[in-house]
């Protein structure tokens, strides 16, 4: 059978690899080969591996961290399929640290260097090259995949699914040279990642927009949890600052107010090892305390022999960016990370759809619940690609437990049918003052122009500003009834180009998301997780795990040219 797979990340090279060993396989993705979250993933993966660990106690903590909305299943699935997983990488020849700490055999059993991370009871966290552990990753992959009978389309855009009798049967996208073709498959499977260019400010990449979970939705898949947005509490508080990972903390970096004062002794007993939802929250009343100054992440206990042989990446950033850690304190500031929810699946990614199916962050399993825990994102896009890559030629099970609940709770939501251009007057209130910046704070993307669309470096687009504002100031970090109000009324009054090249069709992947987001968020009257509601606090015992959204059916008539085999 034909499986094309739509993203190129940790989840979507290992499904490709794995699934070619029987299937004709296409692998889509929008930029180059390597341009994904999994390159930018500094801290590692998370496993029960050690002498002193088992799959049992990483299970509690990812429950902890989830704030008790985590599917039971999901998770047991993520830590004990995990192990075997990391193996898996071992073999393909990733080159995870190691210890020269002669006690660390007896320990662990092994001689694999390990850090530990935000609510982690255990050093579980492998890495590589420091702190480049997902570029590591990413590259042994690729390598791998390139040994592989599989068809590779680089900077080829995703724009819908094509839906027939009810079942997925191919993808439209834009190919390289910016022209619309359609790809028939006999199963497509998402792994495009998610979406935090939602946000002003974001530690994803460029390619970060939310095109599979969007186009799955107007599909008719069922998508859940999208209120749960992780917000990380370190991006470098500069101009285009990227990611501070958690694992310095992990060894032993604070956070300091302007004051210098340890403020995270006084918000949780963990300290800056809390759940990074409390981290964040906590960092953000800080700053809003000393007048919106950042707050300071002080590693210079750390000594600079270790930090610039643990964290080399990071060194010179921190350095680029006109610091020296070694010596002071970086400001640092929450930014948005990662998507808990996404398109619902069961725990071998089948979603409902037939023909379908989604895995890592595209993916709303259940494995995070409403926050996800550090380091678990890898060890997910692993584990669940190669249960879809094994499943999706499979029979389809009668009862499909999406998110692990058979009965979930599904309701119906309006969508827009073909839209135009956004509404003037609400673009310019939310337009910048200045010229365009580039789009979004966070991660580079490719290096060149792209001929089937603009440059993603040129400039954000009036449509994106406005949805970005709109959810940074209304549906970020902190919410409440007035705000999400005001967002939706907001987000409803804006369209974004129903055609038009790669900007065009990810701005309305952005806003399809931005509406929903909004509307899970108003939905939820309870704080939960990553979703903090400030007119509702408390976490109701009462309120579901999980809410999730399907589209209203809208007949749409789209002209595709011809078909082209894969």
């Amino acid at each position: 059978m034909h499986v094309v797979i739509v993203g190129s990340g940790i989840a979507g090279l290992t499904a490709a690899i794995r699934a070619s060993a029987v299937h004709d396989v296409t692998l889509v993705t929008k930029g180059a080969l390597a341009d994904s979250a999994t390159a930018y993933a500094q801290g590692g993966v998370a496993v029960a591996l050690g002498a002193d660990d088992s799959p049992a106690l990483h299970q509690a903590d990812t429950h902890v961290a989830a704030a008790g909305s985590a599917d039971v299943r999901a998770v047991e699935v993520l830590c004990t399929d995990g192990p075997a997983r990391v193996r898996d990488l071992l073999a393909l020849g990733v080159p995870f640290d190691r210890s020269t700490d002669p006690s660390a055999l007896d320990r662990y059993g092994d001689d694999l260097a390990r850090g530990r991370e935000a609510a982690h009871g255990r050093w579980r966290v492998v890495h590589a090259d420091g702190d480049a552990t997902g570029a590591a990753i990413e590259r042994t992959l690729i390598d791998a995949l390139h040994r592989q009978h599989v068809t590779i389309l680089e900077r080829t855009c995703l724009t819908d699914l094509v839906v027939r009798d009810g079942t997925v049967v191919g993808i439209d996208v834009l190919d390289l040279l910016g022209e619309p073709r359609r790809i028939d498959a006999d199963a497509v499977v998402i792994a495009s990642g998610g979406a935090g260019h939602l946000y002003r400010e974001t530690t994803n990449p460029l390619v970060a927009t939310g095109d599979g979970v969007a186009a799955a939705w107007r599909a008719g898949a069922v998508v859940a949890d999208l209120e749960f947005v992780q917000f990380h509490p370190t991006r470098l508080a500069v101009p285009d600052g990227g990611l501070v990972s958690e694992a310095v903390r992990g060894e032993g970096a604070v956070l300091r107010d302007a004051r210098g004062r340890r403020f995270m002794t006084s918000v949780h007993p963990d300290a800056e090892l809390a759940p990074r939802d409390v981290v964040a929250r906590g960092i953000a009343a800080a700053v809003r305390d000393q007048g919106g100054a950042p707050v300071l992440l002080d590693a210079t206990g750390l000594g600079a022999d270790f930090l610039t042989g643990r964290f080399p990446g990071l060194t010179r950033a921190t350095r680029a960016a006109g610091f020296d850690w070694t010596r002071q304190g970086v400001p640092v500031s929450p930014a948005a990370h990662y998507s808990m929810g996404g398109i619902a699946t069961d725990a071998e990614g089948r979603t409902s759809l037939p023909g379908l199916l989604a895995i890592g962050e595209a993916a709303c399993t259940g494995v995070h619940g409403a926050n996800r825990l550090a380091s678990n994102s890898l060890l997910e896009g692993l584990v669940f690609a190669v249960r879809a890559a094994d499943a999706v030629a499979g029979p389809r099970p009668g009862l499909l437990r999406l998110r692990g609940n058979a009965d979930l709770r599904v309701t119906s939501v309006p969508r827009a049918a073909d839209v135009i251009r956004a509404s003037p007057h609400l673009l310019g209130r939310h337009a910048a003052p200045q010229a365009p910046q580039r789009a979004g704070t966070g991660r580079r993307g490719p290096s060149q122009a792209w001929p089937g669309g603009p440059d993603h470096r040129d400039g954000s687009t009036d449509v994106r500003q406005a949805v970005q504002a709109v959810m940074t100031d209304r549906v970020g970090l902190l919410r409440d009834a007035t705000g999400l109000a005001s967002a939706r009324r907001e987000l409803d009054a804006l369209t974004a180009p129903a055609t038009g090249g790669v900007r065009e069709h990810e701005d309305r992947a952005l806003l399809d998301l931005a509406r929903l987001v909004a509307l899970a968020a108003e939905t939820r009257t309870e704080s939960r997780g990553a979703h903090a509601r400030t007119d509702h606090p408390d976490t109701d015992p009462a309120a579901p795990a999980s809410y999730a959204w399907v589209a209203e059916t809208v007949t749409r008539h789209i002209a595709v040219p011809q078909e082209v085999p894969a």
